[in-house]
């Protein structure tokens, strides 16, 4: 399936595309975010971050401020939507009540990514400052460290134990779960290890069924998909892929690593991981002209790939289907859904385009 996504901004350092685990698709394009259903293929409404409370199918042309979007991250539950903004600001909508919950204003820059460990938000800045929320207490600033260089990722463990974040200079660090120290400077802990690599880590997950393993994809100057272990400090395995990427993810459901790629070839690949140290790859995905900025997976089975590119367009994959189909049959699939892209795009102009 294909569907419009015009205004998605094309940036390597923005995280722009979650999905819940009820499987609610949000997207920002432009200074809005919009909430597409994956289970009824259907827009369920969009929300435009500004400075006060505000319903969440208020329009843009309302005369708001805008905000400029540069990450998104859902709670475990999936009742809050987190959208971190160019300008510092943190907003938090609860989805079911479609309002606005409240505004974290702890950052002087821009939040480049978010991470959620239950009820505690983490977020990371532009400057290098991580800081940790709780939403629930007036004071929600509970906990900070400080990176070296600009966060452009950061991702808790499955166990919820250590937090990685990634930073644009290409550290990977690691933090430990214990976050109520690091309100001031003199407080401030350093990471547990820090590696390297020569390009920014943007691309980088936790593997969900081996501990300790990390995955990073490297930039265009360097291409390089590398398997961390984070108790040795060291890259146990690299795989050249000739090309940048953009962002990865692990499917635990079907054991593998997906990672989506700018130039020079615009995919989708897939890496066999029943051994996440040892990956082979299985099979491409082919439809995006323009890199492939983000990647979302589907709960439960993971069966299906949400992915969203620099040509503004939006995709679903069935990633059982596809490692079966040939060329052939991907193109009959996608020029059966093109009218998928004008209904989507009609649908943006009714909500206030």
């Amino acid at each position: 399936m294909k569907l419009a996504a015009p205004s998605l901004l094309n940036d390597y350092y923005s995280n722009l595309l979650a999905c819940s685990c009820t499987g609610l698709i949000a997207l920002a394009l432009g200074s809005d975010v919009y909430l597409w259903n994956s289970e009824t293929q259907s827009l369920e409404g969009h929300m435009h971050p500004g400075p006060g409370p505000a319903p969440l199918t208020l329009p843009a042309r309302a005369g708001r401020p805008r905000q400029a979007i540069s990450s998104l991250c859902w709670s475990g539950d999936g009742r809050l939507l987190s959208i971190g903004t160019r300008q510092g600001l943190i907003q938090l909508w609860d989805v079911e009540t479609k309002f606005t919950l409240g505004f974290l204003r702890s950052h002087l820059s821009g939040v480049g990514a978010l991470s959620w460990k239950q009820n505690l938000l983490s977020s990371g800045s532009v400057l290098g400052r991580i800081h940790h929320h709780d939403p629930r207490v007036r004071s929600a600033l509970v906990g900070a460290a400080l990176q070296q260089g600009s966060v452009c990722s950061l991702q808790w463990s499955p166990r919820e134990d250590r937090l990685a974040s990634g930073s644009k200079d290409g550290h990977l660090s690691v933090w430990d779960g214990d976050v109520a120290a690091g309100k001031t400077s003199k407080l401030l802990r350093p990471p547990l290890v820090t590696m390297n690599q020569p390009s920014a880590v943007k691309a980088m997950g936790w593997c969900p069924w081996q501990r300790n393993v990390i995955a990073t994809g490297g930039g265009w100057r360097d291409g390089e998909l590398r398997i961390w272990d984070t108790q040795s400090a060291s890259c146990v395995n690299s795989y050249a892929t000739k090309s940048q990427i953009c962002s990865l993810l692990w499917a635990e459901e079907k054991r593998s690593l997906v990672c989506g790629h700018g130039l020079p070839h615009h995919n989708i690949s897939c890496w066999a991981a029943d051994h996440p140290t040892s990956l082979d790859r299985s099979h491409q995905l082919k439809g995006h002209t323009d890199r492939v900025l983000h990647l979302a997976l589907s709960p439960g089975s993971a069966s299906r790939l949400f992915s969203a590119g620099a040509d503004e367009c939006f995709h679903v994959w069935s990633l059982l289907e596809h490692a079966k189909s040939d060329q052939k049959n991907l193109s009959r699939e996608v020029q059966t859904k093109n009218l998928m892209v004008w209904a989507l795009q009609s649908s943006f102009i009714v909500d206030g385009f």
